[in-house]
């Protein structure tokens, strides 16, 4: 099991980056929350879960060890994978998705791509007696540019499924959030999921 990698990141992708290191270029797939914390060539530490399938090794990266440790937990429910887990950390911190799970709030948990209602419902009876109370807020990271977050949270809906022209629209819809202080990818990107599940 690999826990976390460290070294200068080599490049960004839509979905992922890659981090040298010892010479070795490892691509880690993230979130675009995780994403906008990171900048090329310059180090970065990423907590990481290694997915072990019959034809492949994947490795699957995050903010910090508490966004890892609900990736872990995520698929121990029936017909959770990691790529519905790291979706849901996409559109949920941490703290909302343990909220959602412990108050059984399923119009929260239906808000991630892929999960349904029943999908919901499962999460709720499987996670709600191991999944914990709300810890903290978990505030996202302002970028260093003010629009660059327009680029970003485009890619990270793309990358979620939506069509370009949907991820381009909700964008235009959340830029005012963006106006009312340093924005944050995260956040933003929660706010154009909420507008696209209402459309």
């Amino acid at each position: 099991m690999i826990a976390f990698v460290r070294g200068p990141v080599a490049a960004i992708g839509v979905d992922s980056a890659v981090i040298e290191v010892g010479g070795i270029g490892l691509q880690v797939y993230c979130h675009p929350g995780t994403l906008a914390g990171l900048r090329p060539g310059q180090e970065a530490r990423v907590s990481t879960s290694m997915v072990v399938r019959e034809d492949s090794l994947t490795l699957y990266g995050f903010a910090d060890d508490d966004e890892k440790s609900l990736f872990e937990l995520l698929q121990t429910a029936s017909g959770v994978g990691p790529k519905l887990a790291q979706a849901a950390l996409a559109v949920l911190s941490p703290d909302q998705l343990r909220q959602a799970v412990a108050s059984e709030d399923l119009v929260m948990l239906v808000k991630v791509p892929g999960i349904g209602k029943k999908g919901a419902q499962r999460i709720v009876l499987e996670l709600k007696d191991k999944i914990g109370a709300p810890s903290k807020t978990v505030a996202g990271r302002p970028l260093q540019t003010t629009e660059a977050w327009k680029d970003q949270v485009q890619a990270g809906l793309v990358g979620l499924g939506w069509s370009a022209r949907d991820a381009e629209d909700a964008v235009i819809a959340v830029s005012p959030l963006a106006d009312e202080g340093e924005p944050s990818v995260p956040n933003l990107l929660r706010a154009a999921l909420r507008v696209l599940s209402k459309a």
